[in-house]
């Protein structure tokens, strides 16, 4: 006799359907690949000012990515996502078209700032970046958005500690520049990728501008002082 059919309960489809989306959602060796790919290339890198590895920085990016429902693909293309532009330009790109596919390479290509040597300049590069996010897919946008979003807090956090002696770091020594390139990311990614990853981001950056603002009237307040 054949056992009755029984019915899937509602909470059982669920755990199910959960069950699948994290086998889905798990990670692989190439994951794998690319850590120790990211970490090779950017052995001797380290961040601006700074003795922090510079892979402590691409960790951060890819948690951020994974925590925003990014998939594996978007995961690896986090972890490489400055090598382009740091460790060896359109070789670099290729190298990891070969490795892990087309799509990984077409994210880090689209958030590479440049390929070229020596760079262009400065406010040449961050007007054609933020015009290219206008136009970019949510995968590039997704990472994007979380190499802003750490980079921002981290100059937050250094703000805190170091003041505006933070701002000498940057390739053009300026809070004004530097605050205006992410004013303009923040509306950016609050039009194109609105989320909690965007809506951190534009808490971070207006909490650089009060600092930042703090900071100029207190040498401000000093300089009168010392003319008195």
């Amino acid at each position: 006799m054949a056992p009755a059919s029984v019915e899937t309960s509602p909470a059982a489809a669920r755990i199910e359907s959960s069950e699948q989306s994290a086998a889905d959602a798990a990670l692989t060796e190439g994951f794998d690949e690319a850590i120790t790919l990211a970490r090779t290339w950017h052995a001797r890198q380290f961040r601006k000012g700074t003795t922090i590895p510079y892979l402590s920085h691409l960790l951060a990016v890819t948690a951020l990515v994974l925590e925003d429902g990014g998939d594996e693909t978007e995961a690896i293309a986090a972890l490489l996502h400055d090598a382009v532009e740091d460790q060896g330009g359109p070789e670099t790109l290729e190298t990891i078209r070969a490795c892990f596919g087309d799509r990984v390479a077409e994210i880090v290509d689209a958030c590479s700032d440049t390929d070229e040597v020596p760079k262009p300049p400065w406010r040449q590069r961050k007007d054609a970046y933020i015009e290219h996010l206008a136009l970019a897919e949510p995968p590039v946008l997704r990472v994007s958005l979380a190499d802003k979003l750490h980079n921002a807090r981290a100059i937050l956090f250094d703000l805190r500690v170091h003041g505006d002696r933070l701002w000498s770091r940057f390739s053009t020594n300026s809070a004004e520049d530097q605050l205006w390139y992410y004013d303009v990311l923040a509306r950016t990614f609050e039009r194109r990728l609105p989320g909690p990853m965007a809506a951190e981001l534009r808490r971070a950056v207006d909490e650089i501008a009060v600092l930042s603002r703090a900071d100029d009237q207190a040498r401000s307040s000093s300089a009168d002082a010392d003319r008195v």
